[in-house]
């Protein structure tokens, strides 16, 4: 018998047309319209850092104090500060911005155990679908700073990595803050992405590590000093086909 010969026949009963077609075609206007809610209420918010670091982090540490500090430098200059809306570095990002010139931007998501959205936020959207609140976090920055976190933080690390390598979004600033914290994960990527092919050693290159905070905001400013902070076209073609 070959492997053809395996394949499940469409009249089997176990492939008969589900029940809930009506429910799961109502789930994708619900996606859709987080997308075109939240795209209205942050397409006019620019430029925009967004902030990503661990919701354990306490109010007493100095993680929250640094995060809260570059949010506050980056607000007072102009940009918008977009973070996950919820505690921790999220609550110290808005919290910093809140307190500067410019919109406190909170992505807050709806868990199974309820994240309590921080009341440092500007504009305030929520979301039931991580990855619609991924694509926004990309969509409207003009650079990633990416304080010390876990599971989540890396996820939305690599992801911007992956869409930067990619080209599947404009190359940023993407800036890693806290050397001593990150220096083994890039020790790991040299020794055995770089080393074994994985990855290009340019790749390298997508990733700034600071830890000055007055820093974190010359640096992105270094950066489109000569180019503005407007996409440029083919950006904008690039951002619109993410």
């Amino acid at each position: 018998m070959s492997a053809r010969d395996k394949l499940p026949n469409a009249t089997d009963p176990w492939l008969a047309k589900p029940t809930n077609t009506a429910r799961e075609a109502w789930r994708i206007f619900g996606i859709m319209s987080e997308f075109v809610e939240a795209t209205e209420r942050l397409n006019a918010i620019r430029p925009a850092v967004s902030i990503f670091g661990s919701a354990r982090s306490a109010p007493d540490s100095a993680v929250y104090r640094l995060t809260e500090r570059i949010a506050r430098l980056l607000s007072d200059a102009g940009f918008a500060v977009i973070s996950g809306g919820g505690p921790g570095v999220m609550e110290a990002a808005n919290k910093g911005a809140f307190e500067g010139k410019s919109p406190s931007i909170g992505l807050n998501i709806q868990l199974p155990m309820e994240q309590k959205a921080n009341p440092y936020q500007d504009v305030s959207q929520s979301f039931r679908h991580f990855f619609a609140r991924k694509y926004m976090f990309v969509r409207f920055a003009t650079a990633y700073v990416v304080m010390p976190g876990g599971f989540g933080t890396l996820d939305e690390l690599l992801e911007a990595l992956t869409l930067i390598q990619t080209k599947k979004t404009p190359r940023i600033p993407l800036i890693l803050v806290g050397s001593e914290f990150w220096s083994g994960m890039l020790d790991w990527f040299r020794a055995r992405l770089v080393a074994e092919g994985m990855i290009n050693p340019e790749d390298m290159d997508l990733i700034t590590v600071i830890d000055d905070p007055e820093c974190v905001a010359a640096s992105i400013f270094q950066y489109y000093e000569t180019r503005g902070f407007g996409p440029l076209p083919e950006e904008h073609e690039l951002l619109l086909n993410l």
